[in-house]
């Protein structure tokens, strides 16, 4: 980086101060001169702020400006793999470039740049719009300067473009371009001519000529390099041409044999012949903007007969008379509909003028007549013929042929014309019809005759007979002819002619052609002729004749007024029939018309004066048609260069004045009107008139001329001022007058002087009467007739505009005050004010328009603005044309909202013109406090509606701008007088606050906000603007400190917005209102004592801010810190240390700082939108905060939701819950009411409750966990299916991990915290680390289980630490209890878990390599939970840790006691048949057994059985005799289970059996245990379940074949072992511990028990390896659910019970299937458990009283956790987790998952986790249950049983929460009684909950 560099870039101005030259210069440059290019400039605001603007063209400034913005907008959708726009772009990017390079080399003729600019400008809309940036207001393709022209002309310049973009004004000439590509037949063999035209199917008549195909045999055009041949372009279609019933039609003619497929013998003479027809609609291409291809299908005619009308019956579907030809047969077209007048086409289309495209006219003259074109076309049709047959058998072959011939007789070469595409040809020879007499053809020539050609032209038609013998001659036997122009001059007229068919068999006797000249030619009109020919009068000609010509005329009544010299007699008869000739023939010849009507008048005034004027009148008006009006400016043209009646004004005034004076006392007014409707021609005459009287006389007569004038216009006055009562005739002709009165001032402006023409103006409008009906339309087209004046010369002049101007302002007034026309007083202000620019300064004419119509202006947005609006508009955007819509439309209150723009438009305008010396004149003009009071809120509140983000378009940036500019301006100057006016006595609340509000609402506008917008946006904005925000942030500052006590008067209103405004991401707007706080505090703390009603309303409000997207770390900073960060302003927090009340402000800031840390920390969360753990902890962070810290009880519940809807997304149905059992805590069974909440409706709070419930339970079962909270209260069927599906489901167990978030890039709420996650079913540690890593990708895993240091902790970064950790149950008595399922057992075991461990084995002191047990100790540390798991979330936080360290001793002793709980468990699972075979037992006896023959338990009776260690631990005599005890207790176990072994070995496993009994002896003895020899001893008979601790004889015992059940605590019943760990030790010590635990591998694999660093493994001599970190897959830990039903049950019963799927395949210890077999002792339960009836079933009830009785203690007594015994502590069980000694990998390596196989050999010392021992004291007998509750007595319904999240939280007591005023609903005093609830009795619980807390309040209404 250089030091002292420019960061610049291509295309950046760069402005040079200096410049060195020469070598005697001694300062360096900072870039040679030679690498720049010097460019002219403009320098704008000279000083810190100037601005450098080339002075260049301003289109190309602007190119530059804009690539650049697009150039980095195109990168980023190359990002966001917007593929389409990222190319459109890169084109039309290149395309502005190469035009600006066209602009730049200047070479252009000036129409051509101005069509290169357009196009330009065009493309960089298209592009803004297409990437979403502002709408730049233009004019003459220059941008504008918003501060250089008024804001009405800012308004609209961007009206007319957002108009255009919205809706493209609809052109009324359309085009059609048809390419004709190729014709698709399979068997052609021929020429084809085809012929296009467009047809009408409603009038049955073609509305185009034709365009004419050639085609070769192949089917492809004959000349395809001549583009004009196959290419066209049928013009001057109207818009009532594009219908459904306009059809472009082909026709299709084959040129060859007469009878296709005619052996070529016969004739070899070609003949054109109909072969098809195919026909498309017009409107099916409307849709389509680009040129498309067409294959047309092509139907043949049945019977040729028919031929002329196939079209029709194509379009009108009748199928009987046509056919398709074929599938494979169509035509190949394109079509493109093309819309615009010509010259557009022409530039925009230049590539289909570039390659002569043809030209398809128009029959006739389009719908605008377009003056200057040229046409004299006359249109021919053959349309039929009748003829003899001429002495032959069969009817002729008939072909006419064409021809043209002149005065002179010759024929006339090429001038007829089939059609276009195809040069004109001598003659026409027509298609022949097959043996028809009566042909019709139907087929249209066009013959373009110039015009002195025309006169003694004739057409003659030769009729001859196509013979179809060998010869094929053509024989002449007829023909018919038709002279073209009539003997007075007149062209052949238009319609059918039917021709005399004259016989002639010799074509030489048609070579002279005056031998036939002077015969007939018309049946219509027969002369005698002689007899050279043969007339014959049965056989007759038909044709259709068209003219259409601009020079010629058909009609003889025109002629006779153009010819009014030769008969002076007719000229009043002609002037008379001028009104009924056709104005296309009248304007054909204007000028002519004009000039005779004009004559006329010269040549007799007083005899022809009022005929000729109502004859210019009708010509006049006629021009006002939309098809003529394009002659305006041809009427225009010969009155300034041709007209040339210097005396016409004489005789035009008089005659005006006459009608206008007969006005009144006329009957009808029809002709007055269309009089004064041609007014304005009509002063343009008299005015040249008397100018070029004037010219040729000096000026003479100019009094008499001006008397005249004045005289009218006192008739005129005289008739505006007659008032009628409603509408009357006189209204409209005063209505008619009035529209075309401002073009008359103008016209009178050329003689008149302006203030003249200004006062006669002035006399005319005020001559209307003042008082008209309100329906009448006289005041739409008085206030019309205003605006063309505003829009006139006539006002734009400053002397007259100030005699208008009064005058313009009453009118409007009043108006505006009776709310009527608001679209014309719109529309006239937006023309006033447009005249004063920012350049104009302040003139009387503003204070003039002030002080009439700003107090009406304000009112008049107010009503617009209240106006109900139509659906989806918003309050601006709909336009209309403000032409004046005559009669009751403009009264129409649904066009409200189209005029609202440009009447705030008009007032930012006034507001600009003012300075601070007019404000003080306006605000002066009040004279009352009220007054100014009622004018400052309404301005106020126009402010704010000028804010709405609807209020313009979205992209109208820059005027949203301007508007800001003036609003804040307004502002600054009513500042003053809001102090001056509204302080001390006189302060008015309303004022003060609608000013506050509106500053702080126009702070939090969209289009103020820069830090969105794009670098150079931001630039152009802060250079013209500056920072708006801080400027009115400042004053707001500023304008609080002088409130002084009256801040009190506006804390509880403003706190909200202030926190918003606050919220914005600007440093200095921050630093400047957060202080405000402070004295919110301050005066509050002042006047109660406390700022408590502050610290409400900023949480509160902060919380749905914050949820909005506003606020970020930096303000939660400034917020807190006590340092100031930014400026010379101190922080909140240290201005709060200064005063009295510091306690209590630092607590309230500290609180909202965490409570900004928490909506942070969940708006981050939110904002990715996935529902992972994050979110859900930030949220229960969140609600915890409203509940704990806060006490907002409805942001509680509200979150509660929240949080129950993320669980939903989830699935987790479980966590769904418990979240929804926190609502229903806080509601009671009573009948109070809740108002409707939520997705709640208005019930009471008993069924809002029991809602809830049936929603939790249905949420419990879903997730599979028993509702065991709150079943008390759900009716008892509930309880038989929700029992059914607990022991019938299967319910996997769930792993637990521990998980700490170390680093500060953490969120708040885990940052260098740990917590405890439950994990997903099927979830083993890497999915769960991997899950982790997803949620957290920029985080790193640690490889280690040690506790980070703090250099972790404060990182920069994100460490996760993970690995599983073991659940310690808290019901251990319900896991201790017999007849409890093992489903339900096994629930406890994972479920309402507070506490958590995980061990690490280590070595202390010297190491023992013979004896490793002696030194091996066991660190094990305990997690205890703020919250339970499961809870309402998968995780919380760590609350508390305990280390605790296990001697070897006690690690061997419980090492022992876990290997015979499994031990017991699956000798029980054998006996009760829930095992499908005994292979896991007979493993779990190998691998115990098996193991003495290495030393077995001897190791331990080494390490501490010896005398040395009982000397020297003396203190271990008691651990020492519990070791022995368990050893013994194992060998009996071992010998009951060798026992029921030996009773279900299969027969070729009794060797093993066999081995195994043998071995079994030798392990005893080495005990010294001595039995009698195989005793089959059971412990089950024992009383506690242990033989060391059985004080009494054992009554009987109990043998394998014939087990009993006690309802005791049987060891046997003990469920499985949960967790199962082991740790890598020598191989030495490893044979010893084989032999003490008997675990083999395949156990070690079978039951799930794989080593893990909490206990002791040692390598057996067959092992493999020792290092247990070679761990097999993890798919070995999970649990599949195979197809097949058998393998299931086979791989189930290999599982753990830990890892079991707990479902129903396996039979139940209590299946009634066994119960029959019973013996009655096991029915001996009333010490073991209790119940809710008094009575036990006996044996005599049978099976279905059991299992009922079993299922009621089962719910009451498990799963309500009431156990009758307490819980006896015993030695915590070990449960694996990382250690120390593992080498660095992956966490996975963690995993006892991952520990153990069945190829390792590795044996594996397991153990239970729980602390289910059968060496336990019998406990004292249970109290007796207490006597059921009567139904009689009622009970509490708030006596419920709080949720698991409350009954487990320890140390947190609720606190008592009052319920929001604005949560209840008052009880109604009649309210209607609910329907009474049932009553449930329950049974009151015996012994209190393990964690017993406190029954909250209940004080929800909610």
């Amino acid at each position: 980086m250089v030091q002292h560099g420019l960061p610049l870039e291509i295309g950046d101005t760069v402005q040079i101060l200096e410049k060195c030259e020469g070598s005697q210069c001694c300062h360096c440059g900072i870039f040679p001169s030679s690498y720049i290019h010097l460019k002219n400039a403009l320098v704008k605001n000279k000083g810190q702020f100037e601005t450098v603007i080339p002075t260049e063209d301003s289109v190309i400034t602007e190119i530059t400006m804009t690539l650049r913005d697009w150039g980095t907008m195109w990168k980023q959708l190359y990002m966001r793999n917007e593929g389409d726009l990222f190319h459109r772009l890169w084109h039309v990017m290149n395309e502005i470039l190469e035009l600006r390079q066209q602009v730049l080399v200047g070479h252009l003729t000036h129409d051509r740049l101005s069509d290169i600019k357009q196009h330009i400008t065009a493309r960089l809309d298209w592009g803004n719009e297409q990437l979403g940036l502002d709408l730049v207001p233009r004019r003459d393709f220059s941008m504008v300067d918003p501060d250089e022209i008024s804001i009405t002309e800012l308004y609209r310049l961007m009206e007319r473009r957002h108009r255009r973009r919205e809706a493209p004004p609809q052109a009324s000439m359309h085009h059609l371009f048809l390419q004709m590509k190729s014709m698709m037949s399979s068997n052609l063999g021929e020429e084809l001519e085809v012929f296009y035209s467009v047809y009408d199917s409603r009038e049955m008549r073609p509305i185009s000529e034709r365009f004419f195909v050639r085609l070769n045999k192949q089917g492809l055009t004959k000349s395809p390099e001549k583009t004009e041949r196959q290419c066209t372009l049928f013009v001057d279609l109207g818009s009532s041409d594009l219908r459904k019933d306009v059809y472009v039609v082909a026709h299709i003619f084959r040129i060859g044999r007469m009878v296709a497929g005619e052996k070529k013998s016969v004739s070899n003479t070609q003949y054109k012949r109909p072969y098809g027809c195919a026909v498309i609609s017009v409107a099916d291409l409307l849709t389509a903007d680009f040129k498309d291809d067409h294959l047309l299908k092509i139907y043949s005619c049945n019977a040729e007969s028919e031929w002329y009308q196939i079209h029709d019956s194509i379009i009108r579907k009748v199928s009987s008379r046509y056919s398709h030809i074929g599938t494979n047969t169509g035509l190949n077209v394109s079509l493109q509909l093309l819309h615009g007048d010509m010259e557009q086409i022409r530039k925009d289309y230049m590539r289909l003028f570039t390659r002569n495209v043809s030209i398809t006219k128009r029959l006739g003259f389009s719908d605008i007549i377009i003056p200057g074109e040229i046409r004299n076309d006359l249109y021919v049709t053959l349309e039929r013929g009748e003829f003899e047959k001429g002495g032959k058998s069969v009817a002729r072959n008939v072909e006419v042929t064409i021809y043209l011939l002149g005065g002179d007789g010759q024929l006339l070469k090429g001038l007829v014309c089939c059609g276009s595409g195809e040069p004109g040809v001598d003659e026409n020879r027509s298609f022949v019809l097959y043996h028809s007499n009566s042909p019709r053809w139907a087929e249209q020539i066009k013959l373009p005759i110039p015009l002195e050609m025309f006169h003694g032209t004739h057409l003659r038609f030769e009729l001859r007979h196509c013979s179809t013998k060998e010869k094929g001659e053509k024989k002449l036997f007829g023909f018919s002819f038709v002279p073209l122009m009539q003997d007075d001059g007149r062209p052949l007229p238009d319609g059918t002619q039917e021709l005399i068919v004259h016989k002639c068999e010799e074509t030489a006797d048609l070579q002279d052609p005056s031998r036939y000249l002077k015969l007939p030619f018309s049946k219509a009109s027969p002369q005698p002729g002689n007899n050279q020919t043969i007339k014959n009068s049965k056989e007759s000609f038909w044709i259709q004749s068209s003219l259409c010509s601009t020079k010629l005329t058909q009609n003889g009544d025109m002629l006779d007024l153009l010819k009014w010299r030769v008969h002076p007699d007719r000229i009043i008869d002609c002037l008379s029939k001028l009104k009924d000739i056709d104005g296309t023939e009248i304007v054909k010849f204007l000028q002519d018309t004009l000039d005779t009507l004009f004559g006329i008048l010269d040549e007799s005034p007083q005899r022809y004066g009022l005929k000729v004027f109502d004859c210019l009148v009708h010509v006049i008006n006629l021009l006002q048609d939309s098809k003529f009006q394009l002659f305006k400016p041809v009427m225009d043209n010969y009155i300034e260069n041709h007209f040339a009646g210097a005396l016409s004004y004489r005789d035009l005034i008089r005659v005006l004045k006459w009608y206008v004076d007969r006005i009144i006392d006329a009957e009808h007014q029809e002709q007055i009107q269309q009089v004064l409707k041609a007014s304005e021609y009509l002063f343009k005459y008299i005015v040249q008139s008397r100018r070029l009287y004037a010219a040729a006389t000096g000026g003479q007569n100019e009094e008499e001329f001006r008397c005249s004038v004045h005289e009218l216009f006192k008739s005129i006055h005289l008739f505006l001022s007659h008032e009628s009562k409603g509408i009357s005739p006189i209204t409209h002709t005063q209505a008619v007058f009035l529209r075309s009165f401002p073009t008359v001032c103008c016209e009178l402006l050329k003689i008149f002087s302006m203030r003249e023409v200004a006062n006669l103006a002035r006399d005319t409008l005020s001559s209307l009467p003042a008082l008209t009906h309100t329906d009448c339309p006289l005041q739409a087209v008085k206030l019309q007739c205003m605006a063309k004046t505003v829009e006139s010369p006539l006002y734009i002049n400053p002397e007259s505009r100030c005699v208008l101007l009064p005058v313009v302002l009453r009118l409007l007034h009043t108006h505006l005050q009776e709310q009527r026309e608001l679209v014309l007083c719109a529309n006239i202000l937006t023309s006033m004010l447009t005249l004063n620019t920012p350049e104009c300064g302040v003139s009387e004419e503003v204070n003039l328009v002030m002080e009439g119509l700003s107090g009406v202006l304000l009112r008049t947005i107010l009503e617009v603005t209240n106006r109900p609006q139509p659906a989806a508009t918003s309050l601006r955007l709909q336009y209309q044309d403000v032409t004046v819509r005559y009669f009751s439309k403009l009264n129409n209150k649904s066009d409200v909202c189209v005029f609202q723009g440009e009447f705030v438009a008009c007032l930012l305008t006034l507001l600009r013109q003012l300075k601070d010396k007019e404000y003080q004149q306006l605000l002066s003009r009040f004279p009352t406090k009220d007054e100014l009071t009622s004018f400052l809120l309404q301005l106020f509140t126009v402010f704010r509606i000028l804010i709405r983000p609807d209020m313009f378009p979205k992209d109208w940036t820059v005027m949203r701008l301007v508007a800001n500019n003036v609003i804040i301006t307004t502002i600054l100057y009513l500042s003053d007088t809001l102090r001056n006016n509204f302080l001390n006595e006189k302060f008015d609340f309303k004022v003060w606050e609608s000013y506050f509000y509106l500053c702080i609402i126009f702070i939090n506008q969209p289009c103020l906000q820069l830090e969105m917008f794009p670098p150079s946006k931001r630039k152009k904005v802060l250079e013209k603007y500056g920072d708006m925000r801080v400027m009115i942030g400042c004053e707001i500052f500023s304008m609080w400190q002088h409130l002084g006590d009256y801040k009190l008067s506006l804390i509880p209103t403003l706190i909200g917005p202030f926190m918003e405004v606050t919220l914005v991401p600007q440093v200095d707007l921050r630093n400047v209102l957060i202080p405000i706080f402070h004295d919110m505090m301050d005066c509050e703390q002042q006047r109660s004592g406390n700022f408590k009603q502050v610290e409400a309303k900023l949480i509160d409000k902060l919380d749905g801010l914050m949820s909005e997207g506003k606020g970020d770390e930096t303000y939660r900073e400034l917020f807190n810190n006590i340092i100031p960060l930014f400026g010379p302003y101190p922080s909140l927090l240290k201005k709060i240390e200064r005063e009295t009340w510091r306690e209590s402000g630092i607590s309230h800031i500290a609180t909202v700082t965490r409570l900004m840390e928490r909506l942070l920390d969940y708006r981050d969360c939110m904002k990715i939108g996935e529902v992972d753990g994050k979110t859900m902890g930030c949220t229960v962070n969140l609600l915890n905060f409203y509940k704990t810290e806060l006490n907002k009880e409805e942001m509680y519940i509200r979150y509660i939701h929240k949080l129950y809807e993320l669980h939903l997304k989830a699935q987790n149905y479980t966590e769904a819950s418990y979240t929804l059992l926190l609502y229903d805590e806080l509601l009671e069974w009573t009948e109070r009411p809740l108002r409707e909440f939520l997705t709640y409706p208005m019930q009471s709070e008993w069924q809002r409750k029991e809602c809830l419930h049936l929603t939790i339970i249905h949420n419990f079962d879903r997730g599979k966990v028993s509702p065991s909270r709150i079943l008390g209260c759900i009716l008892s069927h509930f309880k038989t299916s929700l029992y059914d599906k607990i022991m019938n489901q299967q319910r996997l167990e769930p792993e637990f991990f521990r998980v700490g978030f170390y680093g500060k890039k953490f969120p708040f709420f885990l940052r260098n915290k740990e917590f405890v996650c439950r994990g997903n079913d099927y979830e083993r540690l890497e999915a769960f680390q991997q899950r982790m890593l997803s949620e957290f990708p920029h985080a790193i895993a640690m490889q280690h289980a040690n506790l980070p240091d703090q250099t972790i902790h404060q990182a920069d970064a994100q460490y996760l630490q993970i690995y599983p950790v073991s659940p310690v149950p808290e019901n251990q008595d319900v896991l201790q209890r017999d007849g409890v399922p093992n489903n339900i057992k096994s629930f406890y075991k994972v479920n309402h878990i507070w506490r958590f461990r995980y061990d690490r084995p280590f070595h202390k002191g010297t190491k023992d390599k013979e004896n490793e047990f002696k030194s091996l100790w066991v660190e094990r540390t305990t997690l205890a939970l703020a919250q339970s798991l499961p809870g309402i979330s998968s995780w919380f936080e760590v609350e508390k840790r305990e280390l605790v360290e296990m001697s070897p001793l006690e690690n061997a002793s419980e090492v022992i006691e876990n290997k015979t709980l499994q031990l017991r468990t699956l000798i029980a699972q054998c006996q009760m048949r829930q095992m499908l075979n005994i292979n896991p037992l007979t493993m779990c006896l190998n691998g115990v057994i098996d193991a003495a023959v290495n030393g077995g338990l001897a190791r331990y009776q080494e390490a501490f059985f010896a005398k040395d260690y009982i000397a020297n631990h003396p203190e271990d005599g008691e651990k020492i005799t519990r070791l022995r005890e368990l050893m013994f207790e194992q060998a009996h176990i071992l010998e009951f289970g060798l026992a029921v072994h030996e009773k279900f070995v299969p027969q070729d496993m009794r060797p093993l059996h066999k081995k195994l009994v043998d071995q079994f002896h030798v392990m005893r003895s080495s005990l010294g245990i001595q039995f009698p020899a195989y005793v089959r001893v059971s412990p089950l008979h024992f009383a506690n379940g242990s033989p060391r601790t059985c004080r009494t004889p054992v009554p009987n015992a109990i043998s394998p074949e014939g087990g009993r059940i006690v309802a005791r605590r049987s060891p046997l019943s003990y469920p499985a072992v949960n967790r199962y760990s082991s740790s890598s030790l020598s191989s030495q010590a490893s044979n010893e511990v084989s032999n003490i635990t008997g675990q083999s591998e395949s156990s070690d694999e079978v039951f799930n028990m794989q080593p893990s660093p909490s206990t002791s493994s040692l390598s057996s001599n067959h092992s493999g390896s020792h290092n247990v970190n070679s761990s097999a897959p993890s798919s070995n830990r999970a649990s599949p659910l195979p197809s097949d039903k058998h393998k299931h049950s086979r791989e189930n019963a290999c599982l753990s019970p830990r890892d079991r799927l707990c479902s129903g395949i396996f039979s139940s210890p209590l299946d009634p299937t066994q119960v029959r077999a019973l013996p009655p002792a096991l029915f001996n339960m009333d010490s073991a458990l209790p119940r809710c009836e008094p009575n036990l079933p006996t044996p005599e009830t049978g099976t279905a009283a059991f299992c009922c009785q079993i299922t009621a203690v089962t719910l009451e007594s498990v799963m309500y956790s009431s156990v009758t015994r307490p819980f006896v502590s015993m030695v915590p069980p070990l449960t694996p987790s990382p250690t120390d000694s593992l080498p660095m990998g992956s966490l996975a390596s963690h995993s006892p998952a991952r520990s153990g196989s069945y190829s390792s050999g590795i044996s594996s010392l397991s153990r239970c986790s729980v602390s289910e021992t059968c060496g336990i004291d019998l406990p004292p007998p249970d109290p007796p249950l207490p006597p059921a509750v009567p139904a009689d007595v009622p009970i509490r319904r708030g006596s419920k049983t709080p949720p698991p999240y409350s009954v487990y939280e320890r140390n947190n007591p609720r606190r008592a929460m009052p319920l929001p005023h604005s949560l209840s609903v008052p009880p109604s005093t009649d309210n209607p009684s609910l329907t009474a609830k049932h009553q449930l009795n329950r049974v009151q619980r015996i012994n209190s909950e393990p964690r017993h807390r406190p029954t909250p309040r209940k004080v929800s209404q909610l």
